[in-house]
């Protein structure tokens, strides 16, 4: 078992997310942040969401793929008083992220047109994502409720 130093701890007695972890988040909820910013800009929204989303069934997958993300946000809230919903909730983030890695590396197979630097860039950082939330062990102790018990 690790240990970990009183300022790993917050207020509450629960150990401190990484930040890693909330990036990870706004990656996984990517299409909605970029759905949010382009009904923002009403005069460029809909040239925003084509240039990242030429196909709209690809931008309705990313707003599906991006609601466990989404609800992951609003659960560390919760930690406390949800305890084996959140502990169970780093699986649904994990296989979330799986998806998206799968769905991202069919899209990068050979004689598809829609190959374009952005889908090469999140797709790897999908599988640094992924990697991270299978291998860190500071993460997995964060989703551990007898740790996060205050």
């Amino acid at each position: 078992m690790m240990s970990y130093t009183p300022d790993d701890y917050d207020a509450k007695g629960q150990l401190k997310l990484p930040l890693a972890f909330w990036a990870a988040l706004l990656l996984q909820a990517r299409t909605w942040l970029l759905f949010i910013m382009a009904g923002a800009s009403r005069q460029q929204g809909t040239e925003l969401l084509e240039l990242f989303y030429p196909d709209t069934h690809a931008f309705w997958i990313g707003i599906a793929l991006g609601v466990p993300a989404a609800i992951g946000l609003l659960l560390t809230g919760y930690r406390q008083r949800l305890p084996r919903l959140w502990q169970t909730w780093r699986w649904v983030l994990l296989l979330t992220l799986a998806a998206m890695l799968c769905l991202q590396i069919a899209s990068l197979w050979p004689g598809d047109d829609a190959l374009s630097p952005w889908l090469i860039l999140f797709t790897g950082f999908d599988g640094l994502a992924l990697a991270w939330f299978g291998l860190s062990r500071r993460l997995r102790d964060c989703f551990r409720p007898e740790l996060n018990a205050g």
